[in-house]
């Protein structure tokens, strides 16, 4: 395997930062109200504060594989890595309940870490207004002053589903998206589900254990297969996930959207999310207060079954 590799996608180091080692691929952006000439000197030192944490990671992960692709319980072994820590302390919360394991939440770890060390250093006034670290959509976020984020959401094809807002004032700073189509196999049936929590890790694992509840248990049409048989290190092991998908009804889509979601107002209610979207074939589930959803944004949304509590 290759080392740590970085590039601007934009052709300039005013733009964005693309660093990739193996299978961790982040995008990194900043926006500041700084004077130009001033941007670039900050823009640089932050710049260069995730490429020095970035080429770290990924051997650090390594070291402790074994305990982080074993199912997380309380009371369970911590992992010494900073990076696992943060990966644990996602997870454990859910355990109780749940199967999982603390790689369910590496991608959001990862970017949480990036970002902190990109922060690390810097003073109150010369932080940008905004950054982001997306490793392959799941996000950390840094807001201030009157910065805000647009959480967009779309099909494979493109096509847009709706968006929340996350403003600095917000306790948001972490989105993660989970589902059926996503990057990880999943035990349940959702196109996707985006949580908004307040850290990256903490969206990612409670994305997983909400994709999972998006489900129809023992239905035919629904095809499964044990994890390490899709996968060979797999860390679900003999557990199975959902493989295939046949016609499913408009009633049938109903119920696994609504498993789905009461799982969803289950973390809100616990403090462990903020806000989620859930989605499966054209249907829609959302559970978020009424002020943090927008028409504009989310004319589906604003129908009444399509939420969860006000």
């Amino acid at each position: 395997m290759s080392g740590p590799a970085g590039a601007y996608l934009d052709g300039t180091p005013d733009g964005r930062l693309h660093l990739q080692h193996g299978p961790i691929d982040l995008v990194i952006g900043l926006a500041y109200d700084a004077a130009a000439d001033r941007q670039s000197a900050l823009r640089e030192r932050a710049h260069r504060q995730a490429a020095r944490r970035f080429s770290t990671i990924l051997d650090e992960l390594v070291r402790e594989l074994p305990l982080l692709k074993a199912q997380a319980h309380p009371g369970c072994r911590q992992p010494s890595g900073t990076i696992a820590r943060k990966m644990m302390a996602a997870v454990l919360p859910l355990s109780g309940a749940h199967f999982i394991t603390p790689m369910a939440a590496v991608a959001g770890a990862v970017a949480d870490t990036v970002l902190e060390a990109m922060l690390d250093g810097f003073d109150k006034e010369e932080c940008p207004q905004r950054i982001y670290v997306n490793n392959g959509g799941d996000i950390a976020l840094f807001l201030q002053g009157e910065a805000d984020w647009r959480v967009g959401m779309a099909r494979d094809d493109g096509t847009g589903l709706g968006a929340f807002t996350v403003r600095a004032s917000d306790p948001v700073r972490g989105i993660a998206t989970s589902g059926r189509r996503g990057r990880s196999l999943s035990m349940g049936l959702a196109d996707s589900v985006t949580v908004l929590a307040e850290t990256a890790a903490a969206a990612d694992a409670a994305a997983t254990i909400i994709a999972n509840a998006v489900d129809l248990p023992g239905h035919p049409a629904v095809f499964r297969a044990p994890a390490h048989s899709v996968v060979d290190d797999s860390d679900l092991g003999a557990r199975l996930v959902v493989t295939g998908c046949g016609d499913l009804d408009a009633g049938e889509i109903a119920e696994a959207l609504d498993r789905g979601l009461t799982k969803a107002e289950q973390l809100r209610a616990d403090g462990l999310i903020d806000r989620a979207a859930l989605f499966l074939r054209g249907g829609v589930r959302i559970a978020a207060r009424r002020d943090e959803i927008h028409p504009k944004d989310f004319e589906k949304f604003a129908k009444p079954e399509m939420h969860g509590h006000a």
